[in-house]
């Protein structure tokens, strides 16, 4: 065996090592270990992190925020049982992938907003952390908001244009980490007026006392009410000015712990687009393993963001929907061989805007349309007859019992996409449900025509947007 040993705590529940064998692909072998809760809860906190001090910056200039589970940064979490943030997640996440597939299927499209774009010569970065222990499936990234800077949490979505955080004075907030934002106390804050270009790029959008006012509502019912404006974003001591920002009195729904979101769509409005041609036209992000990893990585703007060991993709244009990405999934292989009934034309987005595949850093599992997810699990279930199974858990309709076991073999499984070929980690299809030892194969089918690639698939994969290069790239190993 060639030794390749990755971590893995998605319920922070055990540890998977994988390695790959040299003469075969047919088979990854899960070596599983216990890690005591205890031990995780005695991990040091990062103090720069907590206090957003962050100011230095890599040798070659890039501007960069670490990535690190917010388990690290949120002990009161430890309060709710593994079992129960996961079903709050799983909760979660089938609200998302419908409103997904419903804005899709409808053609619409989602708000955006635009900025100034940044004016300096270096990228920048933010830091990533998942939102696990919040009950969240999504990413957080921390970023100073104003002047002086106040640090808080946001969630990275590349499935929204919009970038929002939460205000002071609040009719209505959620709770969340951090304190929530006075804009009183920023001198960079300025209101948009109404009837300003910038205003006028709202997709709902009004006017009250000669202010502009933004609302974004999402498929799951909840939604941000506010003012518009524009302030400064600062990313590890490199400031992004006049980034235009709904600063929401009203926010209700399944927001989770993060003080607003940074919308990283496609569109015209979305953040990558404000920050500019230099730096918004390239970006990467690497999806850290959900165990209480203190090994941080980073979202990336500019040259910096492209990994040189990643392989791409083209992206696919929607003309009927420009905030997300579509990429041209071709097919599956399971335990080296080809899923023969997964055909291209599953996943075919048509002219009319629908169908097609996704890249989404907010959905935790990936989505199928139901054919194709018929045939890559009947073959998964094929390749692992030999483990026992266990019954059905929320979506997954394929889990195993592994308790007792120190090892297992499974097959492989490779994604296929046009001009690239990305292999997933066994820790990436194989994950843990619960303290018993239950493993679940962690993609379901939807009924939608669209199929939406999630983060679980993601972890630990450098994931490369290049607008400028009209492509999408993985980097395996892409965290360090």
């Amino acid at each position: 065996m060639e030794g390749k040993t990755i971590s893995l705590s998605f319920l922070l529940l055990s540890l998977l090592a994988i390695s790959v064998s040299s003469t075969s692909l047919q088979y990854h072998t899960l070596l599983l270990h216990s890690l005591p809760l205890t031990q995780l809860q005695s991990l040091d906190f990062d103090a720069q992190l907590l206090s957003g001090d962050g100011s230095d910056l890599d040798p070659d200039n890039t501007l960069s925020l670490q990535l690190h589970h917010v388990d690290l940064v949120s002990p009161s979490s430890f309060n709710a049982t593994p079992h129960a943030l996961f079903k709050l997640r799983l909760q979660r996440d089938a609200y998302r992938a419908k409103a997904i597939s419903d804005l899709a299927s409808a053609n619409a499209t989602l708000g955006r907003r635009a900025g100034k774009p940044h004016a300096g010569g270096r990228d920048f970065s933010s830091s990533v952390v998942s939102g696990l222990s919040q009950g969240s499936g999504e990413y957080f990234t921390r970023i100073g908001v104003g002047t002086p800077s106040k640090y808080v949490y946001m969630v990275l979505d590349t499935g929204s244009d919009v970038v929002w955080i939460q205000c002071s004075p609040c009719k209505k907030c959620y709770t969340q980490s951090d304190p929530v934002f006075d804009p009183s106390k920023s001198s960079s804050f300025l209101g948009v007026a109404c009837g300003s270009p910038l205003c006028r790029r709202l997709d709902s959008g009004s006017c009250n006392r000669k202010k502009c006012l933004y609302q974004v509502s999402y498929g799951d019912g909840s939604f941000t009410v506010g003012d518009f404006s524009t302030e400064t974003l600062t990313f590890r001591g490199t400031r992004v000015n006049n980034v235009a920002l709904g600063c929401g009195h009203d926010n209700e729904g399944l927001f989770v712990g993060a003080a607003g979101l940074l919308g990283l769509g496609r569109g015209r409005l979305s953040f990558p687009t404000q920050a500019g041609r230099r730096f918004g036209r390239k970006f990467s992000y690497c999806l850290v393993d959900r165990s209480a990893s203190s090994k941080p990585s980073y979202l990336v703007f500019g040259e910096s963001a492209v990994s040189r060991t990643a392989v791409f993709t083209p992206l696919v244009k929607n003309p009927k929907l420009d905030t997300f990405y579509y990429v041209e999934l071709t097919g599956f292989s399971v335990g080296g061989a080809r899923v023969p009934a997964i055909r291209p034309s599953l996943f075919k987005l048509d002219a009319a805007g629908d169908g097609g595949v996704i890249v989404d850093s907010g959905t935790s599992v990936t989505r199928l349309t139901r054919p194709a997810y018929v045939a890559l699990r009947d073959a998964f279930r094929m390749g692992a007859k030999d483990l026992k199974r266990a019954p059905d858990f929320s979506l997954f309709d394929t889990c195993f019992d592994l308790s007792g076991k120190t090892e297992v073999k499974v097959p492989t499984v490779v994604m296929h996409f046009r001009g690239a070929d990305v292999s997933l980690p066994a820790s990436n299809y194989l994950i843990p449900v619960d303290s018993d030892g239950t493993f679940c194969f962690a993609f379901a089918g939807t009924m939608s025509g669209l199929s939406i690639i999630g983060n679980i698939q993601q972890q630990g994969f450098r994931v490369v947007f290049d607008l400028a290069g009209n492509r999408l790239g993985f980097a395996p190993r892409g965290c360090a």
